[in-house]
């Protein structure tokens, strides 16, 4: 066995029975095994692995009796032994025990407020308390605080010790895991929640109008961001349709994001449109946002059932790509800011032909900004066409997969497509 330290210890020392005297601060480590390399492992230990363990203790018998006892044991553990507790916060900074043995009379800290800090900084560590026979009560609420056991000083044994430890890190691993199933079913609600407001059902009058769509959020895990698009048919046979693109990612830009969807499909179906709506949706966001610098991109447009053309207001957005049965290609119209960047912006309409059985493909950026391979070329929407012309005659829904897919194998090797992706498909047929 290596001793870290050169200081001589006592060669007894029965867990509280040894006078405490004061001590400079030094680490030491003891060894049965290689040093210490990597992060505290996440799941359970198996038969064969040895523990990690951070040992504050200011008493150097105490501190002897624990490395006693774990030298008659079965395992060969690497043993970090500082003496208070600001020196155990300093090791847990820079993760590497898997338990920690905690006395509960420290210089710098005492009872259960010592439990509370060790888990604050370092909520992955199993943590064991050492109490005397008089303060079993407290050992008690230490569990209660949330450590995983404790032990009475003058009442262990080697055995004892190591089913402790052992025992402890696996009632870690069980906690860790049920507080992970916990958040992901917590996402998972968040999820389907924000779902139902970012992705809505069409509000359609005519069978002849075919929408399809395709949303993934930017990074696995993650709730749905800031994209949103939405369909409506008003009593005039009109077609309204818009996709918009809240900046950034999380929860905030998600409701704000919604907020503007469900906002522009009650300004549409009040009777506003172009530029006058995207005048309304800028004063909600302004309302609404967390902070001066978010802001969204936004494209809204109309397909009048007079003449079949379509009518274009865009807001700091990209393009559409307008499909027929022969062809595909890309209008960049005429657009005004963001909204949210400039207060008082105006935005053009374009007016622009469609084809009679045609469609119009709308999306946000997360589609055209991944990297083409390892350098910094990025998709771009003449990319984007140019993978569109390759599947042209795919249905509708394929035609989407097809697109998301074949942008994220391009951007594979610089980590994928890191924005969220929203697609919109609108397609009409025998429509005059």
């Amino acid at each position: 066995m290596t001793v870290g330290s050169t200081r001589s210890l006592p060669p007894y020392g029965p867990f509280g029975t040894v006078a405490r005297s004061p001590q400079p601060e030094v680490t030491t480590v003891w060894e049965k095994t290689s040093p210490r390399v990597g992060a505290p492992s996440s799941r359970p230990l198996g038969a064969e692995e040895q523990p990690r363990i951070l040992l504050i203790e200011d008493d150097p018998g105490d501190a002897f009796l624990v490395q006693d006892l774990i030298s008659d044991s079965d395992i060969t553990p690497q043993v970090t032994w500082v003496r208070t507790l600001a020196q155990g916060r300093a090791e847990l900074a820079n993760p590497q025990a898997q338990c920690v043995l905690l006395d509960l009379h420290l210089p710098d800290a005492d009872g259960l407020d010592a439990v509370r800090q060790i888990l604050q900084v370092a909520p992955w560590a199993a943590v064991v308390v050492l109490t005397g026979l008089a303060q079993e009560r407290t050992g008690l609420a230490a569990v209660a605080a949330g450590a995983q056991d404790y032990l009475v000083k003058g009442q262990v044994d080697g055995d004892l010790l190591t089913r402790a430890i052992r025992y402890a890190i696996q009632r870690k691993h069980t906690e860790l895991a049920a507080t992970e199933v916990q958040a992901s079913e917590l996402r998972a609600q968040e999820n389907a929640r924000l779902e139902r407001g970012l992705l809505p059902i069409p509000l359609l009058r005519d069978d002849r109008v075919q929408v399809s769509a395709r949303y993934r959020p930017g990074r696995a895990q993650s709730l749905l961001g800031g994209d949103f698009y939405d369909v409506v048919q008003t009593p005039d046979g009109t077609v309204h349709a818009v996709v918009g693109d809240v900046s950034g990612h999380g929860p905030d830009e998600a409701a704000l994001g919604v907020c503007l969807r469900v906002a522009w499909r009650a300004f549409v179906l009040a009777g506003l449109q172009d530029g006058a709506l995207l005048g309304m949706l800028e004063q909600i966001l302004v309302a609404e946002r967390s902070g001066p610098e978010i802001f969204a991109t936004v494209t809204s447009l109309r397909r009048s059932p007079e003449d079949g053309s379509l009518r274009i207001v865009r807001a700091g957005h990209p393009g559409v790509l307008v499909h027929s049965l022969a062809d595909i290609r890309l209008e960049e119209v005429d657009g005004g800011p963001a909204l949210g960047i400039v207060s008082g912006g105006s935005w053009p309409v374009t007016n622009l032909a469609a084809p009679r059985d045609g469609a119009v493909v709308a999306f946000t950026d997360g589609l055209i900004e991944g990297r083409i391979g390892r350098g910094s070329q990025r998709l771009g929407e003449a990319g984007l066409l140019a993978l569109a012309r390759k599947h042209l005659h795919l249905p509708a829904p394929a035609f989407l997969d097809t697109l998301i897919s074949a942008a994220e194998e391009l951007a594979a090797d610089s980590g994928g497509l890191a924005d969220d992706v929203a697609v919109l498909h609108l397609k009409w047929s025998g429509i005059t």
